[in-house]
């Protein structure tokens, strides 16, 4: 039996008015935020060519991509599924500035695949991107901002895990671990797969197999940090890569930081600082960032960058039970003259008015009014419809 017209396909859902308001508001002060942090927004198309999304940060996204031809050029479309490569593109190609630039936007993606059981395969992304910096400092500045942005959507983070992606390549290297086989030692890392990893670590020769089998096990608080300096080569990228994590430590005394040295992801775009934001109990990160140096390199012109992306919006809102719901003025559609001109300084002054149509008495509640305008002693005034 075929689904009603109305039915929508699975993990695709309408935001209904109470939600659809609190969700753009939140957008709003979301990016306002970043605007106050000298992020300028740009808004890049939903439909791309598909090989522009797929290109460095984005083939990571290619099994989570629609692909439709277009009927214009023939070739290829898709509809993205993450913003990050657009506005890597953007940097790279229609900007083009030789110094820094710090980008934001805050629009609606599509996924083939949704994240989780219950996620939406249309989350709503925000997310702020630095591009000219390669030091530590833009790293601590993403950071800063996502803390910032968890704050003004009034959740704040419980937890931000934080890893290095360069110590994995680093111990690689060491180990002499290329191609395909360090993509599967990675793989058996970030799986947290610790009979797996034994396996591979049998094969590898001192220092690289002491430090392949310490990974695992340093996580925690900041005093990861200095275990590691003990247990891990002093090869110099690793040396540096652990003065980045101790500068992040540094930076952030009162934020409820951990370090996890074996918290990998992006093995085909990051390239050191990781991190992930969680909110309350829930085990699932809200937000994802690192640092990606190399992605604009697909795009002809490679840029240090870093930056931040939120999920969905949606899930700031699950934490948040507030209810917004409307509070509005109902006002007669016909009165004297000067009815128009005290609804007009009512809506300036930033109420919501809602005039009732004819032959719909009763209905203000469904319209989220709490108050009423009516004709007092031949002025117009506002009273309270509680009681009505």
């Amino acid at each position: 039996m075929a689904s009603p017209r109305w039915v929508l396909p699975d993990h695709f859902e309408d935001a209904l008015p109470e939600e659809a308001i609190r969700l753009e508001t939140l957008r709003h002060r979301i990016l306002d935020e970043f605007r106050r942090h000298g992020f300028q927004l740009v808004m890049p198309p939903l439909i791309e060519y598909v090989e522009s999304l797929l290109s460095g940060s984005g083939k990571e996204m290619s099994e989570h991509t629609f692909r439709m031809a277009d009927p214009y050029s023939g070739r290829v479309l898709g509809l993205r599924a993450d913003i990050t490569p657009q506005v890597t593109r953007i940097d790279a190609h229609l900007l083009n500035r030789k110094g820094v630039t710090r980008l934001c936007y805050g629009a609606s993606v599509v996924r083939t695949k949704p994240r989780s059981l219950l996620a939406s395969r249309q989350p709503l992304q925000v997310g702020a991107e630095i591009f000219g910096h390669a030091g530590v400092e833009a790293d601590i500045e993403v950071i800063r901002l996502l803390a910032r942005t968890l704050e003004v959507a009034g959740v704040g983070a419980s937890r931000i895990d934080i890893g290095h992606v360069g110590l994995f390549h680093a111990i690689a290297r060491l180990a002499g671990v290329t191609g395909d086989a360090e993509r599967e030692l990675f793989a058996v890392l970030q799986n947290k797969a610790v009979p797996d990893l034994e396996q591979i670590a049998a094969n590898v020769e001192e220092p690289a197999r002491s430090a392949l089998r310490a990974l695992p096990l340093l996580y925690g608080g900041a005093e990861v940090l200095a275990r590691a300096r003990k247990l891990l080569p002093a090869d110099p990228t690793i040396l540096a890569a652990l003065d980045e994590l101790d500068a992040v430590a540094a930076a952030f005394p009162d934020l409820p930081l951990s370090f996890d040295l074996a918290d990998l992801r992006g093995y085909d775009y990051h390239s050191g600082l990781v991190f992930a934001a969680f909110c309350g109990t829930s085990p699932a990160a809200v937000a994802y960032g690192g640092r990606y140096d190399e992605v604009g390199r697909a795009f002809g012109r490679a840029r240090p960058a870093t930056g931040f992306s939120v999920n969905d919006l949606r899930d700031l809102l699950a934490r948040d039970h507030e209810a917004t719901g409307m509070r509005a003025i109902l006002a007669p559609v016909h009165g004297d003259a000067d009815l128009a001109s005290v609804i007009m300084a009512l809506r300036s002054a930033g109420e919501v008015v809602i005039q009732e149509l004819p032959g719909h008495p009763g209905t203000w509640q469904e319209a989220g009014c709490d108050r009423k305008l009516i004709l007092r002693d031949g002025r117009w005034v506002t009273v309270s419809l509680q009681g009505d």
